[in-house]
């Protein structure tokens, strides 16, 4: 929408965020999702799948308690390239568990084969898949560090295996955990989600900080953002919300 990218500065600025350089586009920079493709292609690290949605979500329903894992259908499949069809990573049997220490969550192992399975890199209709695309965005500009939600911790050591893939440096992560509705659902997702608002700004940051157990003072939701931010840079302490990967608000507060 004409404006969006405007106005979502304008309020990152609101909020006392701050970046380096310029915003930057991934539709301005598909070569070079195209050059990382390529690369892992001519590696021999990726295989065409042409399983449908519904093929997915089948193998999905017979473990509904766990993540999707891909079965490797079409691992060998010489007609699986006929039509139209994704490409998928193909994970190494020799491959080690991936390990990392998440600065919130801490030390993180993960199989990537066992938890996940061969993971889509290129969609069917054409663009690249969401764990290539964030590799090489961060790899391009430089990202040290990555801090989001909790959701996407499991998702990150095959970030990971790209990187080592593709000869990239892997950033320090932290993972912080997702503020959920009673029910689960992400309070961000949900129709009560209160919007973010330039005026209330103090008091809305103040809020998040006491949902993430970090106690800032009763007084600092009536002080200026940047006030607000002197105050919980050097008082962070990411020690409280060790293994906590969601934080569930009162039905009050969530509405």
């Amino acid at each position: 929408m004409p404006g969006l990218a405007e106005q979502f500065a304008a309020t990152l600025a609101q909020f006392g965020f701050e970046w380096d350089g310029n915003i930057q586009f991934q539709s301005d920079r598909i070569e070079t999702y195209a050059e990382a493709l390529n690369h892992l292609v001519a590696a021999g690290r990726c295989y065409p799948c042409r399983c449908s949605r519904a093929q997915l979500t089948a193998n999905q329903a017979a473990h509904p308690a766990s993540e999707p894992v891909y079965p490797g259908t079409c691992r060998g499949d010489r007609d699986a390239g006929r039509g139209p069809h994704a490409l998928r990573y193909a994970i190494d049997a020799a491959q080690r568990p991936i390990e990392f220490e998440d600065a919130i969550q801490g030390a993180v192992t993960q199989d990537c084969r066992a938890a996940a399975g061969d993971f889509v890199v290129r969609r069917r209709d054409g663009p690249v898949a969401y764990h290539l695309a964030v590799v090489v965005d961060d790899q391009r500009q430089g990202v040290t560090e990555v801090v989001r939600g909790a959701d996407l911790l499991s998702s990150t050591p095959r970030q990971i295996l790209l990187q080592q893939a593709l000869g990239y440096h892997t950033p320090r992560y932290g993972h912080l955990p997702v503020l959920t509705e009673p029910d689960g659902r992400k309070l961000a997702k949900s129709r009560r989600a209160v919007p973010l608002a330039a005026e209330e700004a103090p008091r809305q940051l103040w809020q998040v900080l006491t949902w993430l157990e970090q106690d800032p003072p009763p007084e600092l939701a009536r002080a200026s953002v940047r006030e607000l931010w002197d105050w919980a840079v050097p008082n962070w302490r990411p020690g409280r919300l060790r293994g906590l990967h969601e934080r569930h608000l009162p039905p009050a507060v969530a509405g």
